[in-house]
């Protein structure tokens, strides 16, 4: 029997990295040519942050690639943590689930659905409003609008921090 392929798909998520404080362009260019060139470098408040956008198979190849990389740059800093990038956009949703901007703005408005979508955590202007992502995901599987497994790499949606408190353990 042959093995299905594997699909990749892009994912997002931040590396914190300690050591550092700030970044040199020396610094910037080893990482890169490490594989790092499909991250963002930027210093936030004295701590050094990788925005990652990586194509991989699964969330964990992503990581695991990415934090590889950043210790093969052997700039002086390692891996203090990783940051899921939790805040979404009506289409980070959809692209993220393989829908169009249009079906999640259907979902939100209750037009398709179930109803009762997440509210927005943040309202950055009058249109443009940003969603928690394990609260979407969970509610999204819950209602069994994507399977789980269309998630399951990208949040932790079945760990207490990211069930609603009515489903906490």
């Amino acid at each position: 029997m042959r093995a299905k392929p594997m699909c990749e798909r892009e994912y997002d998520f931040s590396l914190i990295l300690s050591g550092l404080t700030e970044l040199t362009d020396d610094q910037v260019e080893a990482l890169f040519a490490a594989g790092c060139s499909d991250a963002t470098p930027s210093v936030i408040y004295g701590r050094v942050w990788l925005e990652f956008s990586r194509v991989a198979t699964s969330y964990k190849d992503a990581v695991l690639s990415a934090i590889r990389d950043v210790r093969r740059a052997n700039i002086g800093a390692d891996v203090e943590r990783i940051d899921e990038c939790d805040l979404v956009t009506l289409s980070e949703i959809a692209r993220k689930i393989g829908k169009t901007p249009q079906y999640v703005h259907q979902l939100v408005t209750g037009v398709r659905g179930p109803g009762r979508f997440p509210p927005p955590e943040c309202h950055l202007t009058d249109t443009v409003l940003l969603w928690a992502w394990c609260a979407v995901s969970f509610w999204l599987t819950q209602n069994n609008i994507v399977r789980p497994e269309v998630v399951e790499d990208l949040d932790t949606a079945y760990s207490g921090y990211c069930l609603p408190d009515q489903q906490r353990p």
